[in-house]
């Protein structure tokens, strides 16, 4: 096999003879920076409407508003390894924390959906380096009981950025203006930007890298990982592969995987190094990783639209309704955090998934008349579970790595859970339409076996309406579209509870892969690979 970047002389970020304050500093400011790229994934969320009709998008249009993003940072986040090592970390998180504050600005001043679309994709092409730097910086930086801080706080915030997106983006539209949940982002990345250039210290660029970068190996990376994201988003909506384009896009993806692996292996200086996989249980976790980044994502986008579709919520209501999460996760942090120290972790996370598994269970009970009362205990449950799936499986990733592998090896772990994410969304949003058309079939027939009563519900709607109408036909043909339109409601909301039911499986299965994880090394000895 050709030597590979990864076996140069390079030790990665190394830990220098910082003060404790310079430390926390800097690992804040990258943990603010990564803070600042998570949450606008799902900032726009509870927002779509109001930037629909802000850019005169069709809705097929406006879902791309949060897509494009993902798709971007999605190949962002595993190339930062090749990026940090050429630039130095330094470097990149500054140019990375100024072009995303320039592209906020841009989103904010979008002239039509085209423009937005692609001003999202470069933000978020631009902020995910932020994303996986801070992981490999804050391994290195601490040690001993500072460093057990480190998933904790990091899980934190990659749990409670996108889960406060909504809430944040509801009230700054309400307040304000749907563009200024753009325009926020302006002062947070200036300092952060100019708070990264005075503060990180932890390498030296070799920019002799960029001149032999395999080009042909990023771009497998990026058409790979854009096009299956794209069969993912618009396969729902275009009968999957009864459509042309979907059918194309896919072989792209899997023809483009093939050359990414190839290029992965043989490259003389890959983009992306697969080496960390040779570890059982950092490969583990990452299966872990993708299946939590699934629940996160796809519970932190079902609640807004089923609030939305059916409750008829607006975005401030939205937005009220689900920030409890985040008081469940900040709660559960510490616990996570202390008990890494001294439990087994494949123990914690046992118990994460099955407090999380449970708390989907509950809120599987749904039905359309539930609001903030009726989703506050399954909303700070799923808070609470949360941070235990993502602190032990942050350490049994990362923790037995150094140096070079350990920056591929947290590019990797995030761009696994960014995955579950999109496949997530895209996944629900398939069981959702599918499940809500069966549901309608189902109360159809269930409605034709009591035609009488049916009947009867009917004629008391017409009779109130006709109290208001004069026409009787036109009384009966609006009792008709109000009875239909109950049904529909019923439906999508039993289809609700039979995805949040899937989504509690999935996490019970996923169990069966916590033993065969190896055991955690004790602090002592992480603490020595910190050093």
């Amino acid at each position: 096999m050709t030597t590979s970047a990864s076996a140069l002389p390079d030790r990665g970020p190394q830990a220098r003879p910082h003060s404790t304050r310079r430390k926390f500093l800097t690992f804040t400011v990258m943990a603010f920076g990564m803070f600042m790229a998570l949450i606008d994934i799902q900032i726009v969320a509870a927002s779509l409407n109001d930037v629909q009709a802000g850019l005169s998008a069709g809705p097929d249009e406006v879902s791309w508003v949060q897509t494009a993003y993902l798709i971007a940072e999605l190949i962002m986040i595993p190339f930062s390894a090749f990026l940090a090592q050429a630039l130095s970390t330094r470097w990149l998180f500054c140019a990375s924390a100024a072009l995303f504050t320039l592209f906020s600005v841009g989103c904010g001043m979008a002239w039509n959906i085209e423009s937005m679309i692609v001003l999202r994709a470069l933000q978020g092409f631009t902020g995910g380096a932020m994303v996986p730097t801070v992981f490999a910086v804050g391994f290195v930086l601490f040690e001993g009981k500072q460093r057990a801080l480190v998933p904790a706080i990091l899980g934190m915030t990659a749990v409670l950025a996108p889960t406060l997106g909504p809430t944040v983006g509801g009230l700054v539209t309400y307040y304000l203006d749907w563009r200024w949940i753009f325009f926020i982002n302006v002062l947070p990345g200036l300092l952060i930007c100019i708070g990264a250039a005075l503060l990180i210290d932890v390498d030296r660029p070799e920019p002799s890298l960029l001149r032999r970068i395999d080009w042909l190996h990023f771009t497998a990376m990026a058409l790979a990982l854009g096009c299956f994201e794209y069969v993912l988003e618009e396969g729902p909506r275009k009968d999957w592969f009864g459509d042309t384009g979907i059918v194309i896009a896919a072989w792209v993806a899997l023809v483009s995987f093939g050359l990414f692996i190839e290029r992965s292996l043989y490259s003389s200086n890959p983009v992306v190094s697969l080496r960390p996989f040779r570890d059982r249980t950092f490969a583990i976790a990452c299966l872990l990783n993708l299946v939590i980044g699934f629940g996160l994502y796809s519970s932190t986008y079902l609640v807004p639209v089923f609030l939305g579709r059916v409750r008829g919520f607006d975005s401030l209501e939205i937005g009220t309704t689900v920030f409890v999460v985040g008081i469940g996760q900040l709660v559960s942090t510490i616990v996570a955090a202390r008990a890494s120290e001294k439990v087994d972790l494949r123990l914690i996370l046992s118990v994460g998934f099955l407090g999380l598994a449970l708390s989907l269970w509950l809120t599987s009970r749904i039905t359309s008349n539930w609001g903030f009362d009726e989703l506050l205990v399954p909303q700070v449950a799923r808070g609470l579970f949360l941070m235990l799936c993502i602190v032990p499986s942050v350490n049994m990733a990362l923790g037995s790595f150094q140096g070079a592998q350990l920056r591929q090896a947290s590019g990797l772990f995030n761009l696994m859970r960014n995955l579950g994410g999109a496949i997530g969304i895209a996944t629900v949003n398939t069981w959702l339409q599918d499940d809500a058309r069966a549901q309608v079939l189902h109360l159809s027939e269930s409605l034709g076996n009591k035609a009488v009563t049916a009947q009867e519900v009917m004629g008391q709607l017409a009779s109130k309406i006709g109290a208001q109408v004069t026409d009787s036909s036109q009384a009966l043909l609006m009792a008709q579209g109000l009875f239909g339109r109950l049904v529909g409601r019923e439906a999508l909301t039993l289809a609700f509870g039979d995805v949040f039911r899937l989504m509690a499986m999935m996490f019970v299965v996923a169990l069966l892969l916590v033993p065969l994880c190896r055991g955690p090394a004790s602090s002592t000895a992480r603490a020595g690979d910190a050093a």
